[in-house]
């Protein structure tokens, strides 16, 4: 068993050539500060860059997979280059996830909002606990999603129902999100981890050449063109950061 530790996200590898890559700032439901959006963005590099590592699977600590910004460690862009920054580090995560050449098997446990509605989108494989929930608080605060989500979700749902999801902001039980396709399983909260374990020793198996061929080929194919979609998202979150009613908003929200 290999461990490598970053301050809020743990990565462990076992002998079958599964890392877990664990979301960990569970006091505080795994919302997002800047050090969890680096560390994952890293850590998730850093794995799709090791030779020993076949599959990752992406959980979070406690309660929660992540519940979206932190409120309590937010701090507002000053200016256009500081959102960009900050946008450019919340999309990395996303290349790793999307474009990075191992599969990637979610454990959605808890609440997934937001950006942590993304990661799990993100995931070739989002398996969903039975009582987790998602949604997308973003434009209500007039903001915008990132995650590549603005292409991933009318391939995955459809237009209408991705309309839905984006624009009206609806919270989803994970039972909704599996018939919509948002959600690949949905399994009893206490057989989560070990549903993702199955799945990723499935994928371990394979010879790995086809199966990153295949993650690579179907996010190429199946979907819109997601760098595209990368782009435009983050020009308008940035639009959003600059705009003073977001200050207001986030601040009641």
């Amino acid at each position: 068993m290999s461990h490598i530790s970053y301050d809020t996200v743990l990565s462990e590898l076992d002998d079958r050539g599964i890392r877990t890559i664990t979301l960990n700032r569970p006091d505080r439901l795994n919302a997002m500060n800047r050090q969890l959006i680096d560390d994952l963005a890293t850590a998730l590099d850093d794995a799709n860059a090791d030779d020993a590592t076949a599959v990752i699977v992406l959980t979070g600590a406690g309660r929660a997979f992540c519940a979206g910004d932190d409120r309590r460690d937010h701090v507002h862009p000053a200016d256009e280059a500081e959102a960009r920054e900050l946008v450019d580090a919340i999309q990395r995560a996303t290349h790793a996830l999307v474009f990075g050449a191992k599969p990637v098997v979610g454990a959605i446990n808890g609440w997934a909002v937001g950006g942590g509605f993304e990661w799990a989108i993100n995931c070739d494989f989002p398996i969903w606990a039975e009582s987790a929930r998602g949604f997308f608080p973003e434009v209500s605060l007039n903001l915008f999603v990132t995650g590549a989500v603005t292409s991933l979700l009318p391939a995955l749902v459809g237009l209408n129902t991705a309309r839905e999801m984006l624009f009206l902001g609806e919270r989803y039980e994970a039972p909704a999100l599996l018939r919509m396709g948002v959600a690949w399983r949905v399994v009893p909260d206490d057989q989560l981890l070990a549903e993702a374990g199955r799945v990723a020793a499935q994928l371990a198996a394979l010879p790995p050449l086809a199966v990153r061929a295949m993650k690579r080929t179907l996010n190429q194919t199946a979907m819109t063109d997601m760098r595209a979609a990368l782009a435009l998202e983050t020009q308008a979150t940035v639009d959003g950061f600059m705009d003073p009613e977001t200050t207001r908003l986030l601040k009641d929200f």
